[in-house]
């Protein structure tokens, strides 16, 4: 019986655009996290003079740390971006396919 209802699901539509979207989704997400973090990386090691310069004019601060931080932020908000559409989206045509298959 389980391996019926594996079965329907396989052959449903809705799943095979469920996963279609699902992977070019995580897969966006993913590329625009490494394009993010290894340009950081990048500036690190090509142009560690760019990081170095202050912020003000008391030169406590460098452009470095806020870019970091932007770095460390945007890790944050890509994750949030892709569990609400998981959460939503992805989970609710989820349990379409699964009431279809029983």
């Amino acid at each position: 019986m389980q391996d019926n209802i594996y079965e329907k699901i396989r052959a449903n539509p809705k799943y095979q655009q469920l996963k279609s979207t699902r992977n070019t989704y995580g897969w966006v997400m993913t590329v625009l996290m490494l394009v993010v973090y290894y340009g950081f990386i990048s500036i690190i090691a090509f142009d560690k003079t760019f990081l170095a310069k202050p912020l003000g004019a008391t030169g406590v601060t460098t452009i470095g740390m806020p870019i970091g931080l932007a770095v460390i932020l945007f890790t944050i908000i890509i994750t949030g971006i892709y569990v609400r559409r998981a959460n939503t989206e992805f989970d609710a045509l989820k349990e379409e396919i699964i009431k279809e298959a029983k």
